[in-house]
């Protein structure tokens, strides 16, 4: 079997790095490797999202990443663990696999061992840690409580949208709430969801704020005028200044994503890209070439 990865390697952060570090990397590292951006290679891409995140499962919790520091990846593998520590004649009981990578333990009494209590089970539960405990989202529950999965689209997951599900063999309608995250966990009670968000063509979601991209004629950079820009509420019609300039980014306040929590709304970026056009007319060409000679 080959070694694992070096979780800090994967993420891509030194050993020192601070926990926003480490989250920022994360998201980075997640939305990059999404299984459904790389539908070309999709199993491989599948392999690398979940190493990602098992990598923030262990460095996005402190006692995990000392274990790890301190024992490196033996410190989570049954039997491997120094002293004993993970067989089943030390304070952890293995209770078998769970999740599609790591393991879930007991403990058999703690017997002053530091890393009593620690779950390795469901890879869904690093994303809990975007949104903190309290409310229904990011809870920590017990192992009895069924769990399940959906895939839903970005604007759908933008907006809110209402499923039937089959749940236990029955047929149910949830409701998932406007600006649920890639990962998110919610517990209806009787049972936990895991929501994945497909990624938008048009759209790039970082926190509660988007980034798009709009190509604009050269004509218009130069002169101005109005364009109508897409948001997840439909277009707006913006005025670009004259002048404006390849790379300028455009904020439009409170069109981003809604708040999971309170009020508001994050905001909308957009950057501008100039289209230069590959072929010109001789009209064009001489309206250019007076421009260039005015600039001289």
């Amino acid at each position: 079997m080959a070694a694992k990865s070096d979780y800090y390697d994967i993420l891509g952060v030194s050993k020192n790095a601070s926990s926003e570090e480490i989250k920022k990397a994360y998201r980075k590292q997640a939305l990059e490797w999404h299984p459904d951006r790389h539908r070309d290679d999709k199993e491989a891409a599948e392999r690398r999202f979940k190493e990602i995140n098992e990598a923030y499962q262990i460095l996005s919790d402190s006692q995990k990443r000392s274990a790890y520091d301190q024992f490196g990846h033996s410190a989570f593998s049954p039997g491997g663990m120094p002293g004993g520590f993970g067989g089943g004649g030390g304070p952890f009981a293995q209770t078998g696999r769970y999740g599609p990578f790591t393991y879930t333990y007991t403990t058999t009494g703690d017997g002053g061992n530091p890393f009593a209590g620690f779950d390795f089970g469901d890879p869904f539960e690093i994303f809990e840690q975007f949104f903190g405990g309290g409310s229904p989202f990011g809870a920590r529950q017990g192992r009895s409580i069924p769990r399940y999965g959906i895939t839903i689209d970005f604007m759908e997951a933008m907006k809110g949208v209402t499923k039937e599900v089959a749940i236990g063999g029955k047929k149910r309608k949830i409701k998932i709430p406007a600006g649920i995250d890639e990962g998110t966990r919610i517990n209806f009670g009787d049972f936990m969801l895991s929501v994945n968000v497909r990624p938008d063509k048009v759209f790039e979601r970082d926190g509660e704020d988007i980034y798009m991209k709009m190509e604009i004629p050269y004509s218009l950079a130069a002169l101005g005028g109005d364009i109508d820009i897409p948001t997840i509420d439909g277009d707006i019609k913006i005025r670009v200044r004259p002048g404006t300039q390849p790379g300028t980014m455009i904020r439009l306040r409170e069109r981003g994503i809604p708040h999971l929590r309170g009020r508001g709304k994050g905001d909308e970026y957009v950057q501008i890209n100039v289209v230069i056009p590959e072929k010109i007319n001789r009209e064009q060409k001489e309206l250019i070439e007076k421009m260039e000679e005015q600039d001289l």
